[in-house]
């Protein structure tokens, strides 16, 4: 991932994640698709201020789903499924284009890969792959 930032700001935005110690892993997995280079491109210009807007926005939208299970909403209920089309609608404003298929196979990703997993709470990949999957399918 190339990114426009020095070694100082890319330590205040990702603190002890290092973006380029997954580059080869992503370029294996993903170099291929039009969602990854599209990524790349739009990436590669980010600010610190757009890094630090769009991990905001992510962190909001997570703390939101987790919210909302641990309330007992229902994942296939209006409210969860609203969030998940603003999670997807997240990714298309930063990162590529994601369409319902590649949105549920990014729901279904987070809960079987244990990379991914991690980032969440006990019980909020699921819970955020059932809402995607629910809104896909409204």
């Amino acid at each position: 991932m190339e990114l426009n930032l020095t070694p100082a700001e890319r330590a205040e935005v990702f603190g002890d994640f290092d973006p380029a110690s997954h580059a080869e892993e992503a370029q294996q997995r993903w170099g291929d698709s039009v969602a990854f280079a599209q990524s790349a491109r739009r990436t590669a210009g980010y600010t610190k201020q757009d890094w630090q807007r769009l991990k905001a926005e992510a962190a909001d939208i997570s703390s939101r789903f987790a919210a909302a299970m641990d309330a007992g909403v229902a994942a296939s209920s209006e409210q969860a499924m609203d969030l998940a089309e603003e999670h997807r609608q997240h990714i298309t404003r930063w990162f590529y284009d994601c369409s319902l298929e590649i949105h549920r196979g990014l729901g279904e990703m987070y809960v079987s890969d244990a990379q991914f997993a991690a980032n969440f709470a006990p019980g909020v990949a699921a819970y955020i792959r059932d809402a995607i999957t629910a809104n896909c399918v409204r």
